[in-house]
């Protein structure tokens, strides 16, 4: 185990300003990754108000954000995951999980999961929790009823092709399969298939806000119909000010030497010398800071003695978790930390978990720099790595805008790419429409395609292999496939899932 120890005179509270990481020791402590096999995460998106500002009136001021955090176990349960530890923040809650992440917003929830989750089984219990907090439901008198389920703005639904289809449950057994989940429980859906249907590709399903209010109600053709949700109803349309986009790097094949840096054996040794090195210099300039002043006593951390109330050692207890602790230590020494520095982003955060024997995720939160346009609002990033070369898989996911951090989004794909190496990695960048420039959405304005433009510059190392843009009704979407140049491997898609495109 390491030794490390603090002064007397230090505190383990953060900042008022800074993210506050709760970690779930009885989950963290034991948890084994032996058998997480399939890293393509499924990622839902659900938007139950256009903005945080926007909110109904019947909903607490901070709206999703006021649900209890044991509150959404159940709907996890469901799901087949754990929470590992929550990073709260003012607009913003991050759930790390052991299987991928979770993010509660005021006004919208985005739950990841990887491996053989379930994640479409608990869509309905979400909506139930979100319809027990003041948002608006449509289908029961009462919010109490279990069937009540809150109505949505908007629905995302998204995934690259699975590494092993065969293993997948409930309705993720196939993307056809997931689509008619979905259709039979929201109006007004479209779903997508984008990328070769031979080759690696990517799945989309979406509903699109104020379908009712374009088109008059009809009379349900069955009772299946009529028991869907409609989506977007209540609300009207985004403010332009309020912006929103999301980059994923999905990427596969990673270099297998490099992949060793997410390995717990790996992450220990690298530990053990780091943190020996960083002790001793700490050490040594705390002392000559002293001047002729006596050195300061010290405490192991680890140690059951009595300088430390009880409510202190609970908290170094939970805070030196150990995958929590490596997490942190290969979060700084892979570069994941630096992608969004503290030098721009002072009060950025990172919530990290390396996995036994292998596998790592992380959170980070990224409250926008105080000169940044705006101001308000808060962004994420995560990260899930599954190294086993038979299944090697990574994924970077952030909605920190574009240039915001002084660097283009080719730049950002860079220092990603650069950190994992694959052979081959997918890029998808989704952008509302620039509507304060354009607010009816015609003729040729230059903010149309936006996200296309942004996107044009080459990656180093890399070979394009695809670029395929959609002009959806009030979203950009643009996804690009890479090869790294001299790739050897096999030109066709990892497996075999079945490519069957199904569109409404």
């Amino acid at each position: 185990m390491l030794s490390t120890s603090v002064p007397n005179n230090c505190t383990f509270s953060p900042a008022s300003a800074t993210p506050h990481l709760t970690i779930n020791h009885d989950v963290a402590a034991d948890l084994d990754s032996t058998n997480a096999f399939e890293g393509p995460e499924k990622l839902l998106e659900v938007w139950f108000a256009p903005s945080p500002t926007t909110l109904p009136p019947t909903a607490p001021a901070n709206g999703l954000k006021a649900v209890p955090a044991d509150t959404w176990v159940p709907m996890l349960d469901m799901v087949n995951c754990k929470v590992l530890s929550v990073l709260e923040s003012d607009m913003m809650d991050a759930y790390l999980l052991s299987e991928s992440s979770m993010f509660v917003f005021p006004h919208k929830i985005i739950l990841k999961t990887c491996g053989t989750t379930t994640l479409l089984l608990g869509l309905q219990r979400m909506l139930h929790i979100a319809a027990k907090h003041g948002f608006p439901y449509h289908n029961a008198n009462s919010a109490d009823d279990i069937q009540a389920a809150a109505t949505p703005y908007r629905v995302f639904y998204s995934r690259k092709n699975f590494l092993f289809p065969e293993k997948q449950q409930g309705p993720h057994r196939s993307w056809k399969q997931e689509v008619k989940y979905l259709d039979d429980m929201f109006d007004g859906g479209s779903a997508y298939m984008v990328g070769k249907m031979n080759g690696d590709h990517w799945y989309l399903y979406l509903t699109s806000p104020n379908q009712q209010a374009l088109t008059p109600p009809r009379t349900p053709e069955s009772e299946v119909e009529g028991a869907r949700i409609p989506v977007g109803t209540s609300f009207n349309a985004v403010p332009g000010s309020y912006h929103d986009e999301t980059l994923e790097i999905l990427m596969t094949d990673l270099d297998p030497e490099n992949a060793k840096q997410f390995y717990l054996s790996h992450a220990s040794a690298v530990a053990s010398d780091k943190m020996a090195a960083e002790a001793k210099e700490a050490r040594e300039e705390a002392i000559n800071s002293l001047g002729g002043l006596e050195p300061v006593d010290e405490v192991d951390v680890f140690a059951n003695g009595e300088d430390l109330d009880s409510d202190m050692l609970d908290s170094v207890e939970a805070l030196t978790t150990e995958g929590h602790a490596l997490g942190t230590v290969v979060s700084e020494s892979c570069g994941l930390s630096s992608v969004y520095p503290t030098s721009k982003y002072p009060d950025a955060r990172v919530d990290a978990y390396l996995f036994s024997p292998c596998g790592f995720s992380a959170n980070g939160v990224v409250p926008p720099p105080s000169q940044a346009e705006g101001g308000k609002g808060e962004h994420y990033f995560t990260v899930h790595v599954t190294p086993e070369p038979h299944c090697s898989f990574a994924s970077f996911e952030t909605n920190v805008p574009g240039g915001q951090s002084g660097r283009t989004t080719t730049e950002i794909i860079e220092h990603v790419v650069d950190i994992f190496k694959p052979g081959r990695f997918s890029v998808t960048l989704f952008e509302a429409k620039a509507a304060a420039h354009n607010p009816y959405c015609m003729g040729d304005d230059e903010s149309n395609g936006w996200a296309a433009k942004r996107l044009v510059d080459p990656v180093r190392g890399y070979r394009r292999i695809d670029r395929i843009v959609h002009d959806f009704e009030d979203y950009d979407l643009v996804f690009r496939f890479y090869e790294r140049e001299g790739w050897a491997g096999s030109k066709g898609a990892r497996v075999g899932e079945p490519a069957s495109p199904t569109s409404k």
